[in-house]
C-alpha cells in the first residue's frame, strides 16, 4: 500500500489543503495544545509588539501533522504581519531566495517549511539577511568580482522542519527561539475534534469524538481527516448523526483498530511476527519482504510503532514487542529475560 492511500498518513494530501486552512486556529487563545510553546511564544511576541520591534527568529520542529504550519500563521496574526510562505525545495536559486527577501516590508515574516531541505548555496545567503537584515550579492566573476550589500527591511524568519538533525549548526544558531511541536494528549485530541466538528457544522458527543481521537495517532491533521470521512460514511449509511454506533462502524470501515493502527501497520507487524519470529531483523531484509521502500518503512510507518511500544530498534535489527504479539493475538513467545538495547 502506498503511503498516499493511508488515510492515517500525517503528511498533507493535494485533495485537503483547502479543507485543512479552513479549519486553523487564528490566534493562540484558538490554538489547542502545545501548552509550553504557547505559553512562551505569549510573552515574546507581547514583548515584540510593545517593543514596536519584529519577533525573534522562530524554528518549528516535529512530527509532520502537529501544526507547524498553523503556528506559523498564528505567530503572523498575533504579530498583525503579512505571513509569505515557500519552502526549502521550491528555493532553487539564490536569486529566488533574494527576490523575496528583497520585496519583504517592515515586520512581514517569511515562512519556509521543509528548511531542512534547502540549497546551502542558498542558506549561506540567509546569514546576513537574519542576522544584520542585508543581503550581500556577488557581481561579475574571478578578480574582478565585487560585493553588494542591499539593505533589508526588518523581518521575521519561521522555519519548519520534521529533520532537525539536517538544519546545520550555523543556521540553528542564527534563530532566537526554537520550538519541539511534541504529539497530542487524549483530551486535547477530543477537544479539536469537538472544535472540528463545530466548525463543519456537525453535531457530535464526547463518547464519539474520544473515538475518533484515539484513532488519530495523538495528531490534529489526522483527526481531522478521520472526522471527514466518518461524516461522509454518517451521511451515506446512517442517519447523519455520529453517534457512537455509526462512529464505529465508520472506522470499522476504515480499517484502522482501537489502536490507531491501519493495514498497513499491521502487515508490517505480522510479516515480523510470521516470517521472522518476531526479529530481530534488519530494516533492509524487513523492507525487501513487504515490497516497500526503506525510507517509507523507517518515517511513515516505524515511528508511529516505536512510540507506541509495538516495535524496539536494537543492535540485530527490528523486534516484535510482546505488545505487538498480544493485539494481534499472537502467542508471546519465551525469551531471555535481558531487553534487547534500543538505539
Amino acid at each position: 500500500m502506498e503511503e498516499e492511500e493511508r488515510i492515517i498518513t500525517p503528511e498533507v494530501q493535494a485533495a485537503e489543503t483547502g479543507f485543512d486552512v479552513s479549519l486553523r486556529p487564528k490566534t493562540l487563545g484558538e490554538f489547542i495544545g502545545q501548552p509550553k510553546i504557547k505559553e512562551n511564544l505569549d510573552i515574546f511576541l507581547r514583548a515584540a509588539k510593545q517593543r514596536g520591534e519584529p519577533c525573534e527568529h522562530v524554528m518549528l520542529y516535529g512530527p509532520p501533522g502537529l501544526g507547524k504550519t498553523t503556528l506559523a500563521h498564528v505567530i503572523a496574526n498575533e504579530m498583525e504581519a503579512h505571513i509569505k510562505i515557500t519552502s526549502g525545495p521550491a528555493l532553487e536559486r539564490v536569486g529566488d531566495l533574494a527576490a523575496i527577501l528583497t520585496n519583504l516590508e517592515e515586520g512581514d515574516i517569511l515562512f519556509i517549511d521543509e528548511i531542512h531541505r534547502m540549497n546551502r548555496n542558498i542558506e549561506e545567503v540567509l546569514y546576513p539577511a537574519m542576522e544584520d537584515y542585508a543581503l550581500d550579492i556577488v557581481i561579475g566573476k574571478g578578480p574582478t568580482a565585487r560585493t553588494l550589500r542591499l539593505d533589508l527591511k526588518r523581518f521575521t524568519l519561521i522555519g519548519a522542519t520534521t529533520r532537525i538533525s539536517l538544519i546545520s549548526g550555523p543556521l540553528r544558531d542564527r534563530f532566537g527561539s526554537v520550538f519541539h511541536l511534541d504529539f497530542y494528549g487524549h483530551d486535547e485530541m477530543s477537544a479539536i475534534v469537538r472544535r472540528t466538528a463545530s466548525l463543519l457544522e456537525v453535531p457530535i458527543e464526547d463518547s464519539p469524538a474520544r473515538l475518533i481521537a484515539s484513532r488519530a495517532r495523538r495528531t490534529p491533521r489526522i483527526a481531522n481527516r478521520l472526522l471527514k470521512r466518518v461524516r461522509d460514511y454518517a451521511q451515506v449509511k446512517g442517519t447523519g448523526v455520529l453517534d457512537e454506533p455509526t462512529v464505529n462502524l465508520a472506522l470499522q470501515a476504515l480499517e484502522i483498530d482501537p489502536r490507531g493502527l491501519d493495514e498497513t501497520d499491521r502487515r508490517v507487524l505480522r510479516y515480523l511476527i510470521e516470517k521472522f519470529n518476531g526479529g530481530p531483523i534488519g530494516l533492509n531484509t524487513l523492507a525487501a519482504a513487504l515490497n516497500e521502500e526503506v525510507a517509507t518503512l523507517e518515517d511513515v510507518i516505524e515511528p508511529f510503532l516505536l512510540q507506541e511500544g509495538f516495535l524496539n530498534r536494537t543492535p540485530r535489527g527490528r523486534l516484535a514487542t510482546d505488545q505487538a504479539y498480544r493485539h494481534l493475538g499472537f502467542e508471546i513467545p519465551k525469551r531471555d529475560n535481558q531487553p534487547p538495547l534500543s538505539v
